[in-house]
């Protein structure tokens, strides 16, 4: 709820952490061709048994601008929308065009990152982490699911391998300068702790909105933390322009070999302790360094086995960038799985990534929290988000190709779970299992329908039931039944459609989910209403920041707040304005620097609240 304080606290004096003051800063831009890797690769394609789905394109009206404080440098990457590239969940999608060999560069050659992973010095700091039988979802899918437990590590991530292997190659000189970094989450810990065991002095630049919990984790373990501006591109360019000054040691979360080497001892190990034939590794995607090590090492010593990324489909820069064939910028990313919202992938993951990778599967939000629940069932332990991603991945492709008798590997990369972000995971996870959908069914406003209803819906049980009286004509419920399956939802829905009983399934909307299930109980057509949904930063300041850009020159209609944890707070806001303001509010909303899209029309809206 920190987005909704109103005025910020006068900020307390904090051990070894220091906030620093915005100012302007341009970081400089590279650019670099990808070169072919001397590999042989054996990469295998979609199942030729599935027809290839169609390709969705969807284009919602959305608006953002830059966040206040330091600049950084504008991209040349083309800026496109996540929703411009979806294909159905489990689908093998964004399969890379071979290229051919290009001629010699300066990325490093297969060879290299061979023998780099194979003398990595990880075990310095990283353990071993063991590859377990999910012996649960093993049977429900009639495959052999193997976990690789990276959440087991130290800091709880698979990032400490990167952080460490680049910082060990370090001179002695560059170590007494000392390193930096930027980052919010699990790439920080990683380095804090891989400078406590070097002995090297670690400054960590976080956003100024990074929770508390966060940043006092870094710095237990010994590091200097540094709060600066808004958001990670601020933090990013705070981190290299000190390094720059101070002759410091940038550590990138994911686009430098050293660091793919070192998350390329994951690939090596289950190589190593997996017994029998395997038919493909699972693994999640944000900025890529994860699965462009694991595919660098896999790809070599066992080509047949697939190396599949898995990615949201709000936060598909990987599967974006292999469909065009070069790096996209997406112009937002989806914020739940903060580990993996990464607008734009390395340059150096991308090049192996396009050579090496057999596609990538895409899911959605409920199909993550359904994974976070079955691996608690399955280990009695928590992933986050971006740790269940893979999981969620392996099990909608053995659900859309049918795959039964195989050995399947899902990498659990982190458990660094926001606390907050537990009652959106309990809400949804029956719903991403398929488990649970939400209904909206018209009834006629007469005595007797509502046990009219109850009979049609018969054994079906109703886990969430609301309505309100607002016509003397028809009134509309909002409900959620179990599922146990599909046939029985049908039949259901067959029943009260025969009694002229119109019914809609809404499961897969996120405006009801997240706002509308909650805003049952009046039907208004208010006059001139704008519906928006914002995210909000989860700082203090930031509604009163919103409220000093719309208010008072026009009326707030409706306000419904939804925290997610520390990566914002979703808000469904309708606003009156007249058809002449419009281009007025269009300019404010994106000078606020939130980002938003405009869903006035939306049917779902209209059938609940008009």
């Amino acid at each position: 709820m920190e987005g909704l304080r109103l005025a910020p606290p006068q900020p307390t004096l904090l051990h070894r952490t220091e906030t620093v003051l915005r100012t302007s800063f341009i970081g400089p831009h590279f650019t670099k061709k990808c070169i072919a890797h001397r590999i042989r690769v054996s990469v295998s394609k979609p199942t030729a048994e599935v027809s290839s789905p169609t390709l969705t394109s969807s284009e919602d009206t959305v608006a953002s601008s830059p966040s206040q404080g330091f600049v950084v440098a504008p991209s040349d990457r083309p800026r496109v929308s996540a929703n411009s590239l979806q294909y159905p969940s489990g689908y093998l999608g964004a399969v890379p065009e071979r290229s051919v060999d290009e001629g010699k560069g300066d990325v490093k050659n297969a060879m290299e990152y061979l023998t780099n992973i194979l003398s990595s010095k990880v075990y310095d700091v990283a353990i071993e982490s063991p590859l377990q039988l999910a012996t649960k979802l093993s049977e429900r899918l009639g495959n052999q699911v193997w976990l690789k437990r990276e959440d087991l590590q130290p800091v709880f991530s698979f990032k400490l391998r990167g952080a460490y292997n680049m910082m060990a190659k370090l001179t002695k000189e560059q170590l007494e300068k000392g390193v930096i970094c930027s980052s919010a989450g699990n790439h920080a810990q990683g380095v804090a702790l891989a400078a406590k065991k070097l002995g090297c002095n670690a400054v960590i630049a976080m956003p100024v909105t990074t929770p508390e919990i966060k940043w006092q984790s870094v710095e237990r373990l010994g590091a200097t933390v540094v709060l600066v501006g808004d958001s990670y591109d601020e933090a990013q360019a705070y981190a290299k322009k000190r390094a720059k000054e101070e002759s410091r040691t940038f550590i990138p979360p994911f686009d430098h070999p050293d660091v793919i080497m070192g998350q390329g001892t994951v690939g090596m190990e289950i190589v190593r302790q997996m017994q029998g034939p395997l038919h493909a590794i699972f693994v999640p995607v944000g900025g890529g360094g994860l699965i462009a090590g694991i595919a660098a090492y896999v790809k070599r010593v066992s080509p047949e086995v697939k190396v599949i990324g898995v990615e949201p489909s709000d936060a598909n820069a990987m599967a974006l960038s292999l469909h065009h064939g070069e790096r996209v910028m997406l112009d937002k990313v989806g914020g739940f799985a903060d580990g993996v919202a990464v607008k734009e992938v390395g340059e150096e993951t991308f090049c192996l990534c396009r050579e090496l990778v057999d596609g990538v599967v895409l899911v959605s939000r409920d199909a993550i929290c359904a994974s976070i629940k079955d691996m608690f069932e399955e280990k009695r332990s928590i992933l986050e988000p971006a740790g269940a991603l893979a999981l969620a991945g392996a099990e909608a492709y053995c659900k859309y190709y049918g795959l039964k008798g195989k050995n399947i590997v899902a990498i659990t990369s982190g458990a660094n779970m926001n606390f907050d972000k537990l009652r959106v995971v309990t809400e949804l996870a029956n719903v991403g299992r398929k488990q649970e959908a939400v209904l909206a069914t018209i009834l006629a406003e007469k005595p007797g329908s509502f046990k009219q209803f109850c009979e049609l819906v018969g054994p079906m049980n109703i886990t969430e039931f609301k309505y309100r009286c607002s016509s003397d004509k028809a009134a509309v419920v909002l409900y959620s039944v179990g599922v146990h399956m599909v046939s029985d939802l049908e039949a259901m829905r067959q029943r009260l459609e025969s009694s002229q009983l119109r019914t809609y399934n809404l499961t897969a909307s996120d405006l009801v989910k997240d706002h509308l299930r909650y805003l049952m109980g009046g039907r208004l057509n208010v006059e001139n209403e704008v519906l928006c949904r914002f995210v909000f930063p989860e700082r203090p300041g930031a509604l009163m920041k919103f409220l000093d850009t719309f208010s008072p020159q026009w009326n707030i209609s409706l306000f419904h707040y939804r925290g997610q944890g520390e990566t914002g707070a979703n808000v469904l806001v309708g606003i009156q304005v007249g058809k002449s303001e419009m281009e007025e509010f269009i300019q404010r909303s994106e000078s606020l620097g939130y980002e938003y899209v405009l869903v006035t029309n939306d049917s779902n809206f209209q059938l609940l609240m008009h």
